[in-house]
């Protein structure tokens, strides 16, 4: 039987710089805090403190934390995988920029763009690593720094509140117990709704890639169809998370902890009742952090560790679901 992979050890890291509903009612008139509230369960967000910050640097505390946590040390990792949808960079990835501030030559980094599913897929990748033998502790890192490309005008209020910047990391290696670690991960995606969340321009497929008019048009601010994403979401993240939890041999009375991807807190509650998981069940972080992508189930981990929410033996559920569409669910028994 292939070794079973395990979390071994979580970090995070948010900015300093709190952005509140009330923050944006003053670039946004036509919001407020009550509006954004009722509609996503966010209060308030992080963004970073000042230009030149990109995704790496957000990256490097959280992944040191999670390295520590894991009782290794930066030598001990032997690959890098890095989701994020918003790179520092067009290229070369977040990865090798990761790397080279870890002070980590040689090693490999791949970069993940899967969006909010991004947690979900690195982690699949990182468990058939493992349990192959090809590495031994991979780091996977999701990182986000969205607060520089949102459309902060009444025209895109409906997508500018919703995100925040932050990054979270675990550490993926060998279970030291058979009976625990990562019991399976299902991923999924549909382009059909390709169009139906995403940021149109610059693009490749354009020459120029990007012109006056595209950004006077607002195609380069991301653009989401609410209500089709709401219903994909409540509808597929339920059923893979089913998938994952009858692969794994457990019901959803054997789950612990559940720790869903952060896009909207009325689509988390609405998930776990169709799951009919308690809500003292669920971990949120939206409130707090808005939407930060690839880093919110990283950070949910992180953070349910270090308030001793997240204990040995726990069985624990991760769902999620994002722009593609993709989507994924995972159970791990901790």
């Amino acid at each position: 039987m292939a070794a079973r992979s395990a979390i071994l050890g979580a970090g995070h890291y948010v900015p300093s710089k709190v952005v509140t509903n009330d923050d944006l009612t003053k670039l946004i008139p036509s919001t407020s805090d009550a509006w954004i509230q009722e509609r996503t369960g966010i209060r308030e967000r992080r963004i970073i403190e000042h230009d030149g910050i990109g995704a790496s640097d957000l990256a490097v505390p959280a992944a040191k934390m999670a390295i520590e946590r894991a009782g290794l040390t930066i030598h001990d990792i032997d690959a890098i995988i890095f989701a994020t949808l918003s790179p520092d960079l067009t290229f070369p990835g977040s990865g090798v920029l990761l790397q080279h501030k870890l002070g980590m030559p040689q090693i490999p980094a791949l970069d993940v763009r899967n969006q909010c599913s991004g947690f979900l897929y690195s982690l699949s990748v990182a468990d058939a690593w493992i349990r192959a033998g090809v590495y031994k502790h991979v780091l996977i890192v999701g990182a986000e720094v969205h607060s520089t490309g949102l459309d902060l005008s009444d025209r895109g209020r409906d997508v500018s509140v919703l995100f925040g910047d932050g990054a979270g990391a675990v550490v993926v290696g060998r279970s030291p117990d058979p009976e625990r670690g990562v019991l399976n991960v299902v991923i999924r995606s549909d382009g059909v709704g390709a169009h139906d969340l995403m940021v149109e321009c610059p693009a490749s497929k354009y020459m120029p890639r990007i012109t006056k008019e595209m950004i006077d048009e607002g195609r380069i601010w991301p653009k989401m169809n609410g209500k089709l994403v709401f219903r994909w979401a409540t509808e597929k993240m339920p059923e893979v998370a089913i998938e994952s939890m009858e692969k794994a041999g457990v019901n959803v009375d054997d789950i612990d902890l559940f720790i869903p991807h952060q896009a909207n807190m009325r689509i988390n509650q609405f998930v776990a009742m169709k799951l009919n998981i308690p809500q003292e069940k669920i971990v949120h972080n939206i409130d707090r952090y808005g939407n930060t992508t690839a880093a919110t189930i990283p950070i949910g981990i992180s953070e349910s560790l270090g308030e001793g929410r997240l204990k040995p033996g726990m069985t624990v559920l991760f769902a999620g679901f994002g722009a593609g569409f993709t989507w994924g669910a995972s159970v791990v028994r901790w």
